[in-house]
C-alpha cells in the first residue's frame, strides 16, 4: 500500500470550473473585458485603480473564458503578478505600490474636502486601512 504523493511548495491551485450556463458565461466574459479595459485605462488616469480591475478580468475570465484567462497568465507584465497571486502569494513590491496607491488617494481625499470629512470619506479611509491590513498579512514568493 503507497500513501498519496504529498503536495510540493510549488504546486498550482487548481484551475476554476468554467460556468456552463451560456449567460452566466457571457456576462462574466464581458465582466473580464470590461474590467480589463479599466485596468488599462487606470494605467494612465490618476485615481482609477488598475490592480483590482486585473484581478477581477482574471477572476471572470477563469470562469468564461480559458483562451483569454491563458492569454493573460502568459502575458509580459499581467503574467507573473497574476501567477504569484493565484498561487496565494504577493510581491513586496505590489504592496508597496499598493499603500502608495491609496496613499495618494487618501490625501487628495482629504486635501479636497471640508473637515470634518463626510462619512463617506471615513469610510473609504477605513476601507483603504482594511485592505492594506490584508495585503500586507499575505505571505511573499518563495525567493
Amino acid at each position: 500500500m503507497s500513501a498519496a504523493p504529498e503536495p510540493t511548495a510549488t504546486a498550482t491551485p487548481a484551475a476554476p470550473r468554467l460556468v456552463q450556463n451560456r449567460l452566466v458565461r457571457a456576462l462574466l466574459m464581458l465582466l473580464a473585458v470590461l474590467s480589463l479595459g479599466l485596468g488599462l485605462l487606470g494605467l494612465f488616469l490618476p485615481g482609477l485603480p488598475t490592480t483590482e480591475f486585473v484581478l477581477i478580468a482574471a477572476w471572470a475570465a477563469a470562469r468564461s473564458s480559458p483562451r483569454l484567462h491563458q492569454w493573460m497568465l502568459n502575458h509580459r507584465l499581467l503574467g507573473p503578478l497574476l501567477v504569484q497571486w493565484q498561487a496565494g502569494r504577493l510581491p513586496r513590491r505590489a504592496k508597496w505600490a499598493a499603500t502608495l496607491a491609496m496613499s495618494l488617494a487618501a490625501t487628495a481625499l482629504l486635501l479636497h474636502l471640508p473637515w470634518p470629512p463626510p462619512w463617506w470619506v471615513v469610510a473609504a479611509l477605513v476601507s483603504m486601512a482594511c485592505v492594506l491590513a490584508w495585503l500586507w498579512s499575505r505571505p511573499e514568493p518563495l525567493r
